[in-house]
């Protein structure tokens, strides 16, 4: 066999085996979050200060808005291909609820499978006086076009 042909032979199949599937969901896998390792996580116990937590496992994803004693730790891997649409493949939530003199007094774990989907409503909402009677829709135009805006009329 010459030279060429096993070069090519080898090329080909080294092409053949970069393309498998099991490389292809790498590529196309995305983590996003903070989640803290799961060492670091087993440290945590109830009675814990938040300056504890806070050194542990450093600054929590989300803090909710109306409740300061609830912590959030997010991650989640996320699959985009092209066009399509991304595929959450993994989530994972630490929730730590503290209690009114900053003490651990929950810690909760939840996964994709604890999570519901939710489909958004295509109802409109109507706003008050933004509708335009007929006379202002089709005459409230009237007057106000000039063609020769913006031109220089020479002295005219």
């Amino acid at each position: 066999m010459s030279t060429n042909k096993i070069l090519s032979v080898i090329f080909c199949f080294s092409c053949l085996t970069a393309c498998t599937s099991a490389n292809q969901e790498k590529w196309f896998v995305t983590h996003t979050g903070n989640m803290p390792s799961e060492e670091r996580i087993a440290k945590v116990e109830n009675g814990d200060s938040k300056n504890e937590v806070l050194s542990l496992l450093g600054a929590p994803s989300n803090v909710p808005s109306f409740d300061d004693n609830t912590w959030l730790y997010m991650s989640s891997d996320i699959k985009r291909v092209a066009f399509f649409k991304p595929e959450e493949i993994e989530r994972n939530i630490l929730v730590i609820n503290f209690n009114k003199d900053d003490k651990v007094t929950k810690i909760t774990r939840l996964t994709k499978e604890d999570g519901k989907n939710i489909t958004p409503s295509r109802a409109k909402t109507e706003v008050k006086g933004q509708e335009q009677g007929f006379f202002r829709k089709y005459f409230g135009g009237v007057g106000q076009y000039n063609p020769f805006a913006g031109q220089n009329r020479g002295g005219l």
